[in-house]
Order: structure tokens, then sequence, then C-alpha cells
């Protein structure tokens, strides 16, 4: 059984592109229809979903007073992928940030975030540099050298992040601290003719996973994130646009989930595990991923959508273009969590496992996140 096709609804890569579009710059697509603008601000909440807006909507008037429409985030839906599609303008096949984890041939399996070796937690930013990850040029870069002032604005403790070299290079990065800098260094980036402004922020999402989606924590952050938005609103020079987008939705993960730790029958035959929680790559041994995909079917059942790496790229789950390059990142056998299922690690990843919020997979809550739209 394949995942459902949400082919219907704009993907995240067009955000950019159409952006750039909007303010006149040559050479990107205006697929989503921006409105002509001087300059446009892209805030990105981690982890604020389409239906997750709607049913907290009394938590949010102002960003949910916006213009909106959904887009889709493609898989899988997480924020190593979500911010490479940001930053390069497609889906998964092409840009290869392929999840939250997945193996580099030769250097193991990769952590994308922290970028470290999954397995010990040793640094993997000299064997495996950022700019060789994802080499693609950014659409920072191209908007840079098409003489667009381009800024992204962030948390300072990302500046020099290996995530940021991989899909955020070639924009003036502009460090902040909280939630007051990040709406004024968003502002002053507006200012110039014409300009472009990428902004962050990650703690809705870190809320969601400790708390779980709409917990009277999460419901509280996503109170502060509708005063970010209402302080850009009310702050935007003349003539220029805000779109808030997200990453990923996120659902709650309930008892139906299995700890692959204490399941041999799932790891015999398996080499490496990456992924996450709701997405989970499988790298066989060879010769043994006929056997592997028939034991995760048959054990995991209706709980999840089970593939190997030949059927999920032809079917189109990492985008319309899978390139040699990232092919190979990609499991002998991929896995989307249905329902609210989740595939843990206790002894091995013992944190993530413990999250009662989680995401990565194709169901409408953590696939659909907002197109929200203002210009003054």
């Amino acid at each position: 059984m394949q995942p459902p096709s949400l082919g219907e609804h704009p993907h995240l890569a067009a955000v950019v592109p159409s952006a750039l579009a909007a303010i006149g710059t040559g050479g990107f697509p205006n697929t989503l229809g921006l409105p002509s603008s001087a300059g446009i601000c892209v805030l990105l909440v981690d982890g604020l979903g389409w239906e997750l807006l709607n049913e907290y909507r009394a938590d949010a008037p102002v960003l949910s007073g916006l213009s909106a429409s959904p887009l889709r985030v493609g898989y899988p839906a997480t924020t190593a992928a979500g911010l490479a599609a940001i930053g390069t303008g497609v889906a998964t096949g092409e840009h290869g940030m392929a999840g939250y984890t997945f193996e580099m041939p030769g250097a193991g399996v990769l952590n994308a975030l922290r970028w470290c070796s999954h397995e010990d937690g040793g640094d993997l930013r000299g064997a495996l540099p950022p700019e060789e990850v994802q080499p693609l040029p950014t659409t920072f870069a191209r908007a840079s050298a098409a003489g667009v002032t381009t800024s992204v604005v962030s948390s300072a403790k990302f500046a020099d992040s290996a995530l940021t070299r991989a899909v955020l290079r070639g924009a003036r990065y502009v460090g902040v601290h909280a939630l007051g800098d990040l709406a004024a260094g968003a502002l002053h980036a507006l200012r110039e003719r014409p300009s472009f402004c990428y902004a962050y922020h990650s703690e809705l999402d870190m809320l969601g996973h400790l708390h779980g989606p709409g917990s009277t924590a999460w419901r509280m952050q996503l109170r502060q994130v509708d005063r970010l938005v209402e302080s850009l609103v009310d702050g935007l020079p003349p003539g220029r646009t805000l779109a808030v987008v997200a990453d990923h939705g996120m659902v709650r993960v309930d008892d139906t989930a299995v700890d692959l730790d204490t399941t041999p029958e799932l790891l015999a035959g398996v080499r490496a595990v990456g992924g996450e929680v709701r997405a989970r790559h499988i790298y066989t041994e060879d010769g043994a991923a006929p056997e592997v995909l028939a034991a995760w079917r048959s054990l995991v059942g209706d709980r999840a959508w089970v593939a190997g790496r030949d059927e999920a790229v032809e079917s189109g789950w990492f985008g319309p273009t899978v390139s040699d390059r990232v092919r190979p990142r990609i499991g002998d056998v991929v896995a989307a969590a249905r329902d609210r299922f989740g595939m843990l690690r206790e002894d091995v990843e013992p944190i993530e496992s413990s999250l009662i919020g989680q995401h990565g997979s194709f169901t409408t809550a953590e696939q659909l996140v907002p197109l929200a739209l203002h210009t003054s």
C-alpha cells in the first residue's frame, strides 16, 4: 500500500523561488503566484502544522487572520529536509538531506542536525564537508549574485553550524537570541530594495516534542509566535510582504509503537538504521534486502508504509527526481509510520525515543503546513 498523494498542494521548495521572483529576481519561477513586492520575509516556524494551526487558531488570532493556504513539505517531513527545500528550491531526492539521520557511503550514518556520527557522536565536519554533502547552489547564493540583499535571521548558535553551511550559505547571517531581536533583525533586513529575508523560529517544535503538540506548553508558545507575527505585520516597511511557513507538522505517538532494539526480527540482516521514529531508513547486509523487506512488511503490517528503495524512489516518495548522488543515502528498506505509530530505538536513541511529539511521515498532520501572507 502506497502513502496518500498530496500532489494537489504546492511543495515547500517552491516558497523561496516564488518569493525571489515576486521581488523581480530573474531566473526564479513564481510557482505560488506571490504578489509583486519590494521585499519579502519568509518566517519559518519549526513544527507549525496546518492542522494544528487550524485546531488552535484561537491561540494565534493574528496568524490565523492572514490569507493562508496549505503547502506540503515532502518526505521525510523533518527539519533537515525542510530547511534544505527552503535553501535549495528542490525536493529531497535532489538536495540529498534525506532525513534526521541517513547513511553517507563510506562514513556511516550522519546526524544531519548535529553533523556527527549517529553511532558514536564523533564530529563529521572534516570527513563530510557540508558543501560536499549538499553541493547544489543555494537560493540565497543565487539571489545575492543577482544583486538582492539577502539575509538569514536565526539563532546565533546556528551561525557556523554545518547544516547552515550546507543549506543556508550565501546570505548575510544575522545571529539573534530571542523573539525580540528576531523580529527586529527581520524588519531591519527588509529596509533595502530589493531585499529577501529568511527568519527561523525553533521553540514551538521543541515544546511539541517535549510536551506534545496541543499541550498547554505548546499552546503558550504558539501565543508567543503570534506576537512575533503581529510585530512583523505591524513593522513591515511599505510595499513589503511577510510569508509564514513551516517545515513540518507533528503528531503524538501512541502505545502501538514498536522498539526496534527489542525486536530482533526487525534487525535481522540489518547493518544500520537511520531516519527517525516516524520515518526509518533500513540499510541491509549484502543480499539481505528482500528478506528484510518481507520481515518488516510482515511484522509492522498496516501500521506503516514499507517499501524497498527502488519502489519508494519510483513512487516519488523523495520527489520527482532522485539523483545518483542521493540514491545511496536512502535505505534499502524505508518505512513511514501511519496514524500515530512509532518505530523507537530506546537503547540506541533514548532521547529521541522518549519524545511525546514526533514527525517525519506522510500523514496530513505532518505533511501540510501553512503559507500565510500579509503585504503592507
